[in-house]
């Protein structure tokens, strides 16, 4: 049914986190699909628009998403901090971080599209550790445009990077553009999982 790694979550309480994984299918399918015609992001036009917002400032659908991304971070001891870019992975990285704490705790950080002009007038804001292993969350991916964004940043600030966690990949490219950087595209889901 999982397209992309979900089968691959299982540590102890594997059958639990994978009866999660389902009800967040669930709750994307209810609350985050949307019928019509949208442009995108990358200027592509689709018949549907997947807006996770609904789904990951819903309570349980945060709670779910904060264990499920935890459970497959657990599983990279290098990874020391969660970060994104702005918006869509502000509620995935507070799921995450609020999640992880006290047995396993990730700091988390947002990179901001521009700076602010104002007050500290940073790019990457929150508990960004340079030099350290990072790994980037978004909420739907589709050319891989906007999260190399960030991925970009945060090199700059001497940080590595090797991979983005996404809630759905839309399937249109973004896991070549993130591979060409060296990036492997890790989705919870995928179009193919989301659209029935």
């Amino acid at each position: 049914m999982y397209s992309n790694g979900l089968a691959q979550v299982t540590p102890a309480g594997g059958a639990t986190l994978c009866a999660k994984a389902r009800r967040l299918l669930e709750i994307i399918r209810q609350k985050s699909v949307l019928r019509g015609k949208f442009k995108l992001a990358s200027g592509a036009y689709s018949d549907y628009y997947l807006d996770l917002k609904p789904t990951t400032f819903d309570p349980e659908g945060a709670a779910l998403i904060g264990e499920v991304l935890l459970a497959r971070l657990r599983n990279i001891p290098e990874v020391t901090c969660i970060g994104g870019l702005e918006l869509g992975s502000v509620p995935i990285i507070a799921a995450v971080c609020q999640r992880s704490w006290p047995e396993h705790p990730l700091p988390g950080f947002v990179v901001r599209k521009e700076t602010k002009g104002h007050g500290t007038d940073k790019r990457i804001d929150g508990n960004f550790l340079p030099d350290a292993t990072v790994a980037l969350v978004e909420d739907v991916t589709t050319k891989g445009g906007s999260v190399m964004q960030a991925v970009n940043a945060v090199r700059a600030r001497g940080a590595n990077v090797d991979r983005v966690f996404t809630i759905v990949d839309r399937l249109e490219g973004a896991q070549e553009t993130l591979r060409q950087d060296g990036i492997d595209l890790l989705p919870l889901f995928t179009t193919r999982d989301v659209l029935v």
